[in-house]
Formats: structure tokens, C-alpha cells, sequence
């Protein structure tokens, strides 16, 4: 599984980055150029625990509805994949926890153990664990992403400017 995971994401990694940039007159570039001034993560303001067990990071994925431990900070990732994550989140506009795995190797190598899953950055959705980049990049581009968001409450900014771009098109259709 892990290997065709890394397949689409080598084949649409390229092709991401494209779609990740909206069109500068579309709705979306708008809503998301007004949501780049908002902050949608809570970093650790306290420091790391020195030793990471399930229950902290049981704890820990239920803080926000979505919560991603990743290499860095979200306005500063530290590699490829957890920049991606942080595009991603961005684009739908989600209000996510960040936990900066560098800062804390107890916390690292904790949820690598808790999920049984070798890579970081790591995605929790409503305390359940998504996956990584790729799993997020390959439901970002068939859609279940903003389904999966729809099912905690969170409507996603994508989700919103596609359907004010119908609206607008049925009331000019109208006239």
C-alpha cells in the first residue's frame, strides 16, 4: 500500500504544486489571500514532555479537530512532505494543531510507535490517524478530503468558493 502511496505521490507531486496555486482572479485565490493573514495552528507553546506515552498522545490527537505532528512549524516546515501537509490544510482553510517533532525526539519516535507508521508528518483527523503526505495529497485530489473534513464540521474554503462560482453561474444564467 505504502508503495503505490509513493507512486501517485511521485507521479502528482509535480502536478500538486500547479493545483495548489489558484488563479489570481478566481474566488478561491481571493478567500485564500484573506485566510493567509489568519493563523490556523496552535504551535507547542510549552515545552515538549520528556517522555511520550499513549495516553499523552491520545490527549494530544484530540486537541483540535485536525492535528498533524510534522518537521517544523507551519510557517516554517522543515521538509517537503510537512510543507505540503501545511498547503493542503491551508488551501481548505482547516484550523489544525501542529506538533513539532524536531523540538522532542521522545515525541518523534512516540508517534511513529503509536500509529505504527515509519514517516512524518503524520495527519489526525477527529483523533483518528489519516496517514501522511501521501494519503493527504491522494484525498486532497479525489475529493474525500473535503468529505472527510464535512464529517467533523469543518467546510472546507475550496468546497465554499466552488459553490459561490455555481451560484454566481446560475444567476447570471438567470438573467
Amino acid at each position: 500500500m505504502n508503495r503505490i502511496c509513493q507512486s501517485l505521490l511521485r507521479q502528482s507531486y509535480a502536478g500538486a504544486a500547479h493545483h495548489m496555486r489558484p488563479a489570481a482572479a478566481s474566488p478561491a485565490a481571493t478567500a485564500l489571500k484573506s485566510l493567509s493573514a489568519l493563523r490556523f495552528y496552535s504551535a507547542d507553546a510549552a515545552a515538549p514532555p520528556a517522555a511520550v506515552d499513549k495516553a499523552t498522545l491520545d490527549k494530544l490527537v484530540r486537541t483540535n479537530k485536525v492535528v498533524i505532528f510534522m518537521k517544523g512549524n507551519p510557517q516554517q516546515p522543515r521538509c517537503g512532505f510537512s510543507n505540503a501537509v501545511v498547503q493542503i490544510l491551508r488551501m481548505h482553510g482547516v484550523q489544525y494543531d501542529a506538533h513539532d517533532v524536531l523540538q522532542n525526539e521522545a515525541l518523534r519516535q512516540g508517534v511513529k510507535d503509536y500509529t505504527d507508521w515509519p514517516t512524518i508528518p503524520q495527519v489526525f483527523i477527529d483523533g483518528e490517524f489519516v496517514g501522511g503526505c501521501d494519503i493527504l495529497l491522494q484525498m486532497h485530489q479525489s475529493g474525500d478530503l473535503i468529505e472527510e473534513l464535512k464529517k467533523v464540521g469543518i467546510v472546507s474554503e475550496l468546497l465554499k468558493a466552488e459553490e459561490s462560482k455555481k451560484a454566481a453561474g446560475s444567476k447570471e444564467e438567470a438573467k
